[in-house]
């Protein structure tokens, strides 16, 4: 796909199978060789299940637990290495934003802003993000109900802007873990958008005491398939060649060798929900 040639919206809806869409690839770009790695093995295999596929890397980490975390290789490099995704494979890239002073640089290298959880109400972040003209994905924050989310869509069409989507990534449950409410996804759809499930977030454990997130990695085909059976339009997976060694959210991170199973197991359900 030229992700010029026609509306991100189109091209996430555009499986000749009817399959969910896929937002995956590392936390936070690391560099360029890795990130050019898991691009090339997710186009592989995304091309043969009929998934419509946008490569996600962050380009900074903003929201860190200690000063010393790592929080990116630079912008600008970080940036021209996702531009150089999206131009050799012919597919969109998502990168976040955390500030409304970000909007307009990180839109001119990629195809789709994702505003983090914690910022999904700032109203001058989504506003910023919907007049670049890219496709808006929000990401629910931990803290509020689906039906709140109806609020943060409208600012971005009220900034004029359509190309939005919604992304469930779990609900805080204690102060060090989550849970996925997957009523959430059918109601979040009635604001006439496209509703990710963030299998890998929905996994973390926050707030613990080394400063670290910890996550539940051996879950994430248990919610991708629970997410998938109740008709999330996409899914949404962080993964690394060996998220051991991973600057960013390793914890809960995927292996990438992993990935083509899981989309195979994946692909058989939604062919059988898509039945009914």
């Amino acid at each position: 796909m030229n992700p010029e040639s026609r509306s991100i919206l189109d091209y996430l809806k555009s499986s000749p199978t009817n399959n969910f869409f896929l937002l995956a690839g590392p936390c936070v770009i690391e560099g360029e060789e890795m990130a050019l790695d898991i691009a090339d093995k997710i186009v592989r295999i995304t091309e043969t299940l009929g998934i419509p596929y946008v490569f996600k890397g962050s380009y900074r980490k903003a929201n860190r637990s200690r000063l010393d975390s790592f929080t990116g290789i630079g912008d600008e490099k970080a940036l021209k290495i996702l531009a150089k995704i999206r131009n050799e494979f012919g597919i969109p890239v998502v990168t976040d934003i955390h500030s409304a002073s970000e909007a307009a640089m990180a839109a001119e290298y990629v195809d789709m802003l994702q505003i983090p959880a914690f910022l999904c109400r700032q109203t001058d972040l989504l506003i910023a993000a919907a007049k670049t003209g890219k496709f808006v994905n929000i990401k629910k924050g931990q803290f509020l109900s689906p039906e709140s989310m109806k609020f943060a869509v409208q600012k971005v069409r009220d900034a004029g802007n359509s190309q939005v989507a919604v992304t469930e990534r779990g609900v805080t449950f204690g102060y060090g873990d989550l849970v996925v409410d997957y009523r959430g996804i059918p109601v979040m759809q009635e604001n006439g958008c496209p509703v990710i499930l963030d299998v890998t977030h929905s996994l973390q454990q926050p707030n613990q005491a080394a400063g670290v997130t910890g996550g539940r990695p051996e879950l994430i085909e248990t919610i991708a398939r629970a997410g998938v059976a109740v008709g999330a339009d996409g899914i949404f997976i962080e993964t690394h060649q060996n998220p051991n060694i991973a600057k960013s959210d390793g914890a809960n991170m995927l292996i990438l060798d992993r990935l083509p199973e899981l989309l195979r197991h994946l692909t058989h359900i939604r062919m059988v929900v898509t039945k009914f």
